[in-house]
C-alpha cells in the first residue's frame, strides 16, 4: 500500500492505489493560502481504502463544508475533506513517500491562478 507522511513524520496514512479517485493542481485562493503556495497537488480516495497510521492529525474547519488535517507538531498540511464530495479524503501529493507512479490529471479552479506561474503542461484546466 502506498504510504505518505508529514515533514516530521508524525502523522502518516497508508491507502489502497485502486481506490485513488481522481489526481490533479488546485489553485483555488483556500489551497493556495494553506500552503502558501501558487498551487496544490491532490488526489482524492475513497473513504473505505485509506487509515492514518501514525499519530491523529489535527482538524481546521475553516467553512461551512470543508476541513483541512494538519500535522499540530509541525505543521505539514495532510488532507482536505469537503461535504460537496462526500465518502473520499483529498490527501496532498507532496506528503507522498514515493512519488514514481503519481501523475496528476487535471487542474481545478483555473480561473483563480496566479498569473505569475507558467505552467506548460497540456492538462485540462477547469473551474
Amino acid at each position: 500500500m502506498p504510504r505518505g507522511r508529514c515533514l516530521c513524520g508524525g502523522v502518516t496514512f497508508r491507502f489502497d492505489a485502486d481506490a485513488v479517485i481522481w489526481r490533479g493542481h488546485c489553485h483555488c485562493e483556500s489551497c493556495r493560502r494553506n500552503c502558501a503556495a501558487a498551487f496544490t497537488t491532490f488526489f482524492g480516495v475513497r473513504d473505505d481504502a485509506w487509515e492514518w497510521t501514525g499519530a491523529a492529525p489535527a482538524e481546521y474547519r475553516h467553512s461551512e463544508h470543508a476541513t483541512r488535517s494538519f500535522c499540530p507538531t509541525c505543521g505539514t498540511p495532510m488532507a482536505y475533506r469537503s461535504t460537496q464530495q462526500p465518502g473520499e479524503m483529498h490527501f496532498y501529493a507532496a506528503g507522498l513517500e514515493d512519488h514514481s507512479a503519481f501523475e496528476p490529471e487535471q487542474h481545478f479552479h483555473w480561473s483563480e491562478h496566479v498569473p505569475w506561474v507558467d505552467l506548460s503542461d497540456h492538462l485540462p484546466r477547469k473551474g
